[in-house]
């Protein structure tokens, strides 16, 4: 071990409110079998610098662990610097700074792709782990303290989700000004990778009946009901006795002639509403999928098709829709998920408290 090693392993532990001779008397004992003359500045000099050598060596080696999981998220050394904001060469550097200090590679590299290798694979795991582990400390500490800082990093899909963020944001920051909130829209799935890989503090989604999995836990918001929706000009529409709430009853099987347009199957409502289609004894006519709500809307007001819509987007004084209930009362629920593994902030529930507000107010 050479003296610099000894240095940190013996008097990092030695902070600046020490007296200068306390210090020197105990880095001399410390280190007896070098010729080094302990002075009092020396001694002093000594202290600070293993305080901020340690400080610095830390955070570089928090960073390098933050670089090197954002390349194996890109699957991309090139898009990796750009969302860190850092050249590719500079972020290259500290990849093969690391595989050098390892012995081995962590990534096979191609022009389009990277991916990690098995020794990749342990370094990222751990890797997660421990910034995990530093986010949770750091909010613990401030919760401890009271404390108007931190960051909280909220998912929403892209349509009801805007809405939600943009309303209860002002008085979340009315609230806790002192706390930077990073907003980002992704799909449900997305959301609950991000989350249970510690990426996202807490993500607000639409599932039908959710089911605690694995690391990722849910907290209720909000029931939320499903209507067909139809053109007003429709035959069938002379069965709706009115267009506010409560809906009369629909049949879905009256429209087995009928286009649907419906959301992408890969949509965490389509689970819900096959089985509506499939109890009716019919397979619907699907004019194309989509990822928005808005565009089924928009299809029926054009009198295109007929579509099944979630409550948040009815508009019973829209005239150019005409609402039912289904028998069965379909209803999915608006839930709040976080990763159960690890530590929830003050911050991070209070927004989940006033998104409950927002969505049943």
């Amino acid at each position: 071990m050479n003296f610099r090693q000894h240095m940190h392993t013996k008097a990092s532990f030695l902070l600046p409110t020490l007296s200068k001779i306390r210090m020197a008397e105990l880095l001399h004992s410390f280190y007896p079998q070098y010729n080094i003359d302990f002075s009092l500045n020396t001694a002093y000099n000594i202290n600070c610098f293993l305080n901020f050598s340690y400080r610095k060596e830390l955070a570089m080696d928090l960073k390098q662990l933050e670089y090197i999981v954002k390349i194996a998220e890109e699957n991309s050394i090139t898009r990796a610097a750009e969302k860190l904001f850092i050249t590719q060469s500079a972020l290259n550097q500290q990849l093969l700074k690391l595989e050098k200090e390892l012995g081995t590679d962590l990534f096979v590299r191609s022009r389009t792709n990277w991916h990690l290798t098995e020794a990749g694979k342990i370094y990222i795991a751990s890797a997660q782990k421990i910034i995990s582990i530093k986010k949770d400390a750091y909010n613990r500490i401030y919760d401890l303290t009271e404390a108007q800082k931190g960051r909280l990093s909220v998912g929403f899909t892209h349509n009801r989700g805007t809405v939600m963020f943009s309303s209860v944001y002002p008085e979340f920051h009315k609230r806790h000004a002192g706390i930077i909130v990073k907003p980002v829209e992704l799909s449900v799935e997305e959301q609950m990778h991000e989350i249970a890989q510690g990426n996202l503090d807490i993500g607000f989604l639409t599932l039908p009946a959710p089911k605690e999995k694995g690391p990722l836990g849910y907290v209720p918001i909000k029931k939320e009901e499903i209507f067909l929706a139809i053109p007003p000009r429709h035959p069938y529409s002379k069965y709706a006795q009115n267009n506010t709430l409560p809906f009369s009853e629909g049949d879905l099987y009256e429209l087995r002639e009928e286009p649907f347009v419906l959301m992408d199957q890969s949509s965490t409502i389509r689970p819900l509403i096959d089985p509506l289609f499939e109890s009716c004894g019919f397979k619907p006519q699907v004019l194309f999928e989509t990822t928005s709500t808005y565009t089924i809307i928009a299809m029926i007001e054009s009198e295109i098709c007929c579509g099944l819509i979630p409550g948040h987007y009815i508009d019973p004084s829209n005239k150019k829709i005409c609402y039912f209930s289904l028998p069965s009362h379909p209803v999915w629920d608006i839930v709040a998920c976080y990763n159960k593994n690890r530590y929830q902030s003050a911050a991070a529930k209070d927004f989940i408290s006033i998104v409950q507000q927002f969505w049943n107010h």
